[in-house]
């Protein structure tokens, strides 16, 4: 029987074959699984901003609470002849039915906030479509029309929320400039924090009862302005068919990744 004598040299490459397998093998084992998962998930993002090779841009209010302000906002955005997009909270057109009337009367845009404030993902779909209508009931009495856009409450979504309006023909609409308003920060604070951060294709938030959003919001429309933005409602910043969403959250026309490709 011919007996096999191993050197050191030969154990030393035979262990240096097993430990590259080993890494082999876990590399493998680490990965397929998180790949699998991500696409299994297939996770639904909602609208952040657009995609624009112009300076456009949208200007948001959200309406939960208070109302002291919202004359204030109509009047500024009248006098820079602006048309933004307000996300009210149907317990807030209950509230103040007259301000929904000023703001649809006045050409502003007033979309769906949910019925009640609620973080959307901890309810069960049939809830997340009767918060959703709810509300859309409500604007629509007011104003004669139905609301397309809905921005969650807490900016807390999940695949069921997306799924809920998208079966009921709505737009989940985020942000990508946080002006930080509802902190109380300085109106020149949330000037400098806007300005630096609007690209084509923004979409900002503030909040209507804000204590310094009034201050601030004129010199912000002012300097867009100045640098060539045009500012108009949500729902003429994105494209209602044919598009994607990326992992950020910017929509992107298919039509005009097409384009680009030939």
């Amino acid at each position: 029987m011919k007996v096999i004598v191993l050197t050191k040299r030969s154990l030393a490459a035979i262990a240096l074959i097993v430990v590259l397998c080993v890494a082999i093998i876990i590399s493998a084992v680490m990965f397929v699984p998180k790949a699998v998962a991500t696409a299994a998930a297939g996770r639904l993002i909602p609208i952040y901003s657009v995609d624009k090779s112009e300076k456009v841009a949208s200007l948001t209010f959200d309406a939960a609470w208070g109302n002291e302000d919202t004359q204030t906002l109509i009047n500024t955005l009248r006098r820079y002849n602006v048309k933004a997009t307000f996300f009210v909270v149907g317990a807030w057109v209950d509230k103040y039915p007259e301000s929904v009337k000023e703001l649809n009367d006045a050409g502003e845009e007033v979309m769906n906030h949910s019925n009640s404030h609620p973080h959307m993902p901890t309810l069960s779909r049939t809830d997340m479509l009767n918060e959703i209508t709810a509300c859309d009931n409500k604007i629509k009495a007011i104003t004669g029309k139905t609301p397309i856009l809905f921005r969650p409450p807490y900016g807390d979504y999940n695949n069921a929320l997306i799924e809920a309006l998208t079966s009921s023909g709505h737009y989940c609409i985020q942000w990508d400039v946080d002006s930080l308003d509802w902190k109380g920060i300085p109106a020149s604070q949330i000037q400098q924090r806007v300005l630096s951060k609007v690209t084509n294709g923004s979409i900002i938030l503030f909040h209507n009862a804000a204590k310094y959003t009034p201050e601030a919001l004129p010199s912000i429309i002012e300097t867009l302005q100045k640098r060539g933005y045009k500012l108009v409602p949500v729902s003429e910043l994105i494209y209602r068919q044919n598009y994607t969403i990326d992992s950020a959250g910017k929509q992107h026309s298919v039509a005009q990744q097409s384009d680009v490709s030939h």
